[in-house]
């Protein structure tokens, strides 16, 4: 047996030890959901931001409830600020990089709209902003971190804490926190058999 297997296989065991872990988020992940589907009923707006590696989680997000998770259903309201280059690279180039999200959300945000803001360390400021702006504006910013929350957990309305510190197995928890919303807010919105949404 190789060095490099055995390398393998420890990790495969260290990320069971993480998702067993991750059982501790169950009801916060749950309240997510809850809140997204009252979102999503109420005729609201999902919106997701992030830097690097949390920019694609909150892309992937999107995509799954603008397109489809597991059920064939008409499309869901969200909204990537990840994805623009212009609208990025010009609220940059004008402002300043922690505005570039916030800026964005200040055009377009809602009372009774969503925000889902990650970020691994909790302290990418242009996601605290982000979350300033969402709460500011009368909607509701669910922040997912590692475990600290850094001062996004303070910023936003609530948090879900990845109970770990390293960030390539927080993100792997977060595509599976994200995975599940989308489960569950799509169970919630579409009946068996249903090919319509809210």
């Amino acid at each position: 047996m190789s060095s490099t297997g055995d390398d393998i296989r420890a990790a495969f065991a260290a990320r069971a030890l993480s998702l067993e872990r991750a059982v501790s988020l169950a009801g916060r992940v749950e309240e997510a959901a809850d809140t997204i589907t009252s979102c999503l009923r109420g005729g609201g707006t999902v919106y997701a931001c992030g830097n690097g590696g949390s920019a694609s989680q909150a892309a992937h997000f999107v995509a799954e409830l603008v397109g489809r998770f597991k059920r064939e259903r008409r499309a869901l309201r969200a909204v990537s600020l990840v994805d623009n280059a212009a609208t990025l690279t010009s609220i940059a180039n004008d402002y300043e990089f922690a505005e570039v999200f916030s800026r964005q959300l200040a055009g377009v945000i809602r009372p009774g709209d969503c925000l889902l803001a990650l970020s691994t360390s909790g302290n990418s400021e242009n996601v605290v902003r982000a979350c300033g702006a969402a709460r500011a504006a009368g909607a509701t910013a669910i922040a997912l971190t590692g475990e600290s929350g850094g001062r996004a957990a303070e910023a936003c309305t609530f948090a879900i804490r990845v109970p770990d510190a390293d960030t390539p197995r927080v993100q792997e928890i977060h595509l599976l926190v994200i995975h599940l919303l989308c489960e569950f807010v799509e169970r919630a919105l579409i009946a068996p058999g249903d090919a319509g949404a809210p």
